[in-house]
Order: structure tokens, then sequence, then C-alpha cells
């Protein structure tokens, strides 16, 4: 008689492996890009009707070039700046008074701010980002990332100031009213072709 050579049952295997990674797959993080939030602009007003005018004193000029140098400044003012210190120069032009060549204001009434709300002073300011169409990624992002970073910590002086904590401990209610306060107002320009360089 023949002797019977030992078998590994592997019926169950294909059960295991589908188990194992189904359980791999719902512990695992799939990373995601992340777009860059933007409050798009109104539709264009009908023929008849002009649109806002903004003011030279109200606009914060951010231009980078196709070689990636950028340039910016409040109004027509963008001679020698360093820009590592895009994100101080952006908070120093909001934060600057208007009685001292700084954006204008707007009284508007925040409802969370003191027990019946308050008046506060709004700037109209705005950040225009002109870009060209041979700019890097990379710098393009970096500037984006500045001018958000800029306005987050405009969010979490005036939160630390109203609210004793910073902006991401606060409320909703509480959040809403500091958007209303400082608004994210950056405009951008459709990227040009400038590059005159075959």
């Amino acid at each position: 008689m023949a002797r019977k050579t030992p078998g590994l049952n592997t019926s169950s295997m294909a059960d295991i492996s589908f188990l194992l990674l189904a359980f791999f797959l719902m512990v695992s993080s799939i990373n995601t890009d992340m777009g860059i939030a933007r409050r798009l602009p109104p539709p264009l007003p009908p023929n008849n009707e002009k649109p806002p005018e903004v003011r030279e004193r109200n606009i914060f000029v951010v231009y980078v070039n196709y070689a990636d140098m950028v340039m910016y400044g409040p109004g027509n003012d963008r001679s020698g700046r360093d820009i590592r210190n895009l994100r101080e120069d952006v908070k120093a032009f909001f934060n600057k008074p208007e009685a001292e060549g700084g954006p204008q204001t707007e009284e508007i009434m925040i409802e969370g701010f003191g027990a019946n709300g308050e008046m506060y002073p709004v700037s109209k300011g705005i950040i225009s980002l002109r870009n060209d169409r041979g700019t890097s990624f990379d710098t393009y992002i970096w500037v984006q990332n500045e001018l958000a970073a800029a306005i987050n910590e405009l969010r979490n002086d005036l939160s630390k100031e109203k609210f004793g904590r910073t902006y991401a401990d606060l409320k909703d209610s509480q959040r809403d009213a500091i958007d209303k306060a400082i608004p994210v107002a950056i405009s951008e320009a459709e990227p040009k072709d400038n590059n005159k360089q075959k």
C-alpha cells in the first residue's frame, strides 16, 4: 500500500487574505490633496452697472514673475522688499491705521463681540495676487501659504484679544465673528505670459 503524503489544507487561505486586505485598507490613511480655500467673486454685474471701485491705497499687490521672483507692496510701491518678510508685511499692511495711510476701514456690527455685539473697524484692504504662466508651482504654493498664514495670524491675534483663546479653540459662533472681522480678501488675477525669452 502506498503511503499518503501529508498535505496542508489551504482552502481558507483566500478568506484570510481577503480579511487581512480589508483590515489594512480600513486602518491605513490615504493622503488626499487639499485645495486652496478661496471664496469665488460674485457674478459680473449687468452691463448698465459699474463694478465697485477699489482705491489704490486698499490694494496690496503680490506679483510673481516667470523666474519665480516675488515683488510685492501696497499700491504701486513694490521696491526693495525681502520675500522672507512677505507674511509680516501683509500683516503690517492690514494693521496700519487708515489715518497713517493704511487701507480704509468700515465700521461693522459684529454679533459675537461683547454681550450685545460691538462695532468693529473691518479693513477694506485686498491682496491682489498676480503671477506669470511660467511661475513654478512650488513658488505659487509658497506665496499662497504665506498669504494664508498672514490672515490666520491676524485672526489668531484678534481671537486672543477678544476671547482669550486661539482661533482654533473658538466655538463656531466666535469663529464666525472673527471671520467677519477679518475676511479673506485675496483677489487672484488670470496668469499672463510675460516670458520674453526664447
